[in-house]
């Protein structure tokens, strides 16, 4: 679960098109101009990537399938490149003052990233239009200056010709993420994980225990014969797709399947939640998990979920306050269909596990807002289980999130250790005596894996009552992942999941 970060292009004409100082207003193209936005609100806020651009293009339904696609590659393409982008203008302009207004920032650096990476676009095109966008922002002069700068960096890359883009998006990352990511994986893992496709990555759907996937698969497939429907990698209940359009639309969404990325999917069974069983998910969020936890505990189990913030656990509580309904019959012909919002796939920005899940087919019994670093509440002793999805970087989201290592800072990591022990720790004194406790965690990096996987397991100097043992899996899958150990990691380059660690314990008392 990633903690909260700090808040840190089509037209036509020559390649002076935009900066003559014309009098009439410049005429933006659609896909730079919504990709501009989302760029201005992403570096003006902390807005999430995906949601700034899921929301634009909600407001600009006459883009075309290909003008989506455009300004999707633009958005994530500059966020990912943004360091060498502004790296090589600086090279080629004498001042600096057009970094200062987002807008201008965005046009310029898309039309650098266009004439980089981008080869089905011509270059004088390229200019053109990222000149006309940033007049169009910043008046003539600023349109001058992009036009001059452009233009020398058009004759560069013809020259030299097109940089890699995996080297730029290395090169783009922080030195201290880059040097984390080397300490974690080694610098040829390290750079492969920076460099990760697709970006941004498909969406994924978690299927209820029990439903059939490759049924499933064609019924989906016949639902929406544009898209494309793939069965996951990892989880055995996942489908990943692409140009899906809106969920909720598809048969089966919120009772036999959700919108769930697959390597959190992952986490959830690798809990090895049983039927009959207890279990607590102590950083629910919004309930994807518990959703998921919810039906492998039928029949006879209950799943209780807590968080920190009332207003996810609202949310939760609308989605999951009804006993679980049977999906049979959500087959081709469409089945109950569940409404609520969920976040789209690439054509809508590509949406990560978040969305509400109102009236889904699942359980959960009660709900606990709870601060674990203060204390446990009013949660229960007493649970066969525990996941602990602690708050995090978020450093194994930045295909979906490439805002993330923009706004992350090296001092993250240590105060980011110590809230994820707290947390655990305290939320190890809800299970019973030799319960199980899953700790994970959206990141890859050291510090906030195998350090504190050691911390957990190490004799602690509090008076919680509690030691925590590493033991081997027993979910398959997660054995599976972890070659019979106590800890695994998921790696898109690997996988082609988003990255995630995960470690068991039992807990004693």
């Amino acid at each position: 679960m990633a903690d909260r970060a700090k808040g840190g292009r089509g037209g036509a004409g020559g390649a002076g098109g935009g900066g003559g100082g014309a009098a009439s207003r410049p005429r933006e193209s659609a896909p730079r101009a919504v990709a501009a936005r989302v760029l201005a609100r992403v570096w003006g806020s902390d807005a999430f990537a995906s949601a700034a651009l899921d929301a634009e293009l909600r407001r600009a339904p006459a883009l075309d399938p290909r003008d989506v696609g455009l300004t999707t590659e633009l958005v994530y393409g500059v966020l990912r490149a943004q360091g060498a982008l502004e790296a090589r203008i600086a090279e080629l302009a004498a001042k600096g003052r057009w970094t200062t207004d987002p807008l201008v920032r965005a046009h310029v650096l898309m039309g650098a990233y266009s004439l980089c990476f981008l080869d089905r676009i011509p270059p004088f095109a390229a200019v053109s239009e990222a000149v006309d966008g940033a007049q169009s922002a910043g008046g003539p002069r600023v349109g001058a200056f992009a036009n001059a700068v452009l233009r020398r960096l058009a004759a560069a890359v013809e020259a030299g010709g097109r940089p890699p883009l995996a080297d730029a998006v290395v090169a783009s990352a922080p030195g201290w993420l880059r040097g984390a990511l080397r300490r974690s994986l080694g610098r040829a893992a390290a750079e492969a994980f920076l460099s990760a496709g697709p970006v941004p990555p498909p969406t994924g759907l978690c299927l209820a225990p029990g439903e059939d996937r490759g049924a499933w698969l064609e019924a989906l497939r016949a639902a929406a014969p544009s898209a494309i429907f793939e069965a996951g990698r990892v989880s055995p209940r996942a489908i990943v797709a692409r140009g899906a359009g809106d969920l909720r639309r598809l048969p089966g969404f919120g009772a036999a399947w959700i919108g769930q990325e697959e390597g959190a999917q992952a986490l959830a069974i690798a809990l090895g939640a049983r039927p009959g069983e207890r279990v607590l998910d102590a950083c629910a969020g919004r309930g994807n998990k518990s959703w998921l936890l919810s039906r492998a505990v039928l029949p006879g189990g209950a799943v209780d979920a807590a968080d920190l913030y009332p207003a996810k656990l609202s949310q939760l509580r609308a989605a999951l306050s009804a006993p679980p309904a049977s999906s049979e019959g959500a087959g081709a012909d469409g089945g109950a269909l569940a409404g609520g919002a969920q976040a789209g796939d690439a054509q809508g920005g590509g949406g990560a596990e978040g969305g509400a899940l109102e009236r889904a087919a699942a359980f959960v019994r009660e709900t606990y807002a709870v601060d674990w670093t203060v204390g446990a509440g009013d949660v229960p002793e007493g649970y066969d289980r525990v996941l602990v999805d602690a708050p995090c970087s978020g450093v194994g989201t930045l295909r979906r999130r490439p805002e993330i290592a923009l706004r992350r800072e090296a001092d993250d990591l240590p105060r980011l250790a110590d809230l994820q022990v707290a947390i655990a720790r305290r939320a190890a004194t809800r299970a019973r005596d030799g319960g199980r406790l899953v700790f994970a965690v959206c990141s890859v990096l050291r510090e906030e894996c195998e350090a504190v996987a050691a911390r957990l397991a190490a004799p602690a100097d509090d008076d919680l009552g509690v030691r925590l043992e590493p033991a081997p899996f027993d979910a398959e899958l997660a054995r599976e992942l972890a070659a019979g150990g106590d800890a695994f990691r998921l790696l898109p380059h690997v996988h082609g999941t988003d990255g995630y660690f995960a470690a068991m314990f039992v807990v004693r008392r």
